[in-house]
C-alpha cells in the first residue's frame, strides 16, 4: 500500500510516492504536456502509476495565495483532482502546497543540482515535498489507511 503526491501545474504534473510502511516520500517523475487542457496522457499516466504501486490516497498540492484565497490555480486543481479521482477510483485529499516550489529549490542546492538543471527535477520534488509534509502532518489518516489495509 503506497500513498502518491502530485504537484500539478500548466504544464506539468511532478508525482512522488512513498514507501510502503508510510514513513517516506521518494520523487518518481515529472509528467509534462504540451498545453494546460491536454491532460489525457497526465491522467493516463497517473492510471498506471497507481496500478503499479497499489496507490490507496492520492495527494495533491493546492496552490492557495499566501493570504489564503484561492485563485484560478486552485479551482483548475480541484477539477484536475476530481478527474483523478473519477479515473483512478482513488481517494483524493489536498495538501497546502505554499513554499513547497522554494523549498524544492533549497533542497536542489543542497544537493548540487546545477541551476540550469534545477526545472528538470523541480516538479518533482516539489510533489515528494508535499506528500512528505503531509505524511508527516496527518498521522491519523495514515493509521485510518493501515486498518482499513488489514480488513
Amino acid at each position: 500500500m503506497k500513498i502518491m503526491g502530485l504537484d500539478f501545474g500548466s504544464k506539468t504534473c511532478g508525482v512522488a510516492m512513498s514507501d510502503a510502511l508510510l514513513m517516506t516520500a521518494q520523487p518518481v517523475e515529472i509528467i509534462r504536456r504540451d498545453r494546460p487542457a491536454k491532460l489525457r496522457k497526465t491522467l493516463s499516466r497517473i492510471e498506471e502509476l497507481v496500478g503499479e504501486g497499489d496507490v490507496r490516497l492520492i495527494v495533491i498540492g493546492l496552490p492557495l495565495n499566501m493570504d489564503d484565497s484561492a485563485g484560478e490555480r486552485v479551482r483548475a486543481t480541484r477539477a484536475f483532482a476530481d478527474d483523478v479521482e473519477r479515473r483512478t477510483g482513488v481517494p483524493v485529499e489536498f495538501m497546502d502546497e505554499r513554499l513547497t516550489t522554494v523549498e524544492a529549490y533549497e533542497i536542489m542546492d543542497k544537493m548540487g543540482i546545477a541551476v540550469s538543471d534545477r526545472p528538470l527535477y523541480v516538479d518533482m520534488i516539489a510533489a515528494n515535498v508535499i506528500l512528505q509534509d503531509y505524511m508527516e502532518n496527518h498521522p491519523e489518516k495514515l493509521e485510518e489507511l493501515k486498518v482499513k489495509e488489514k480488513r
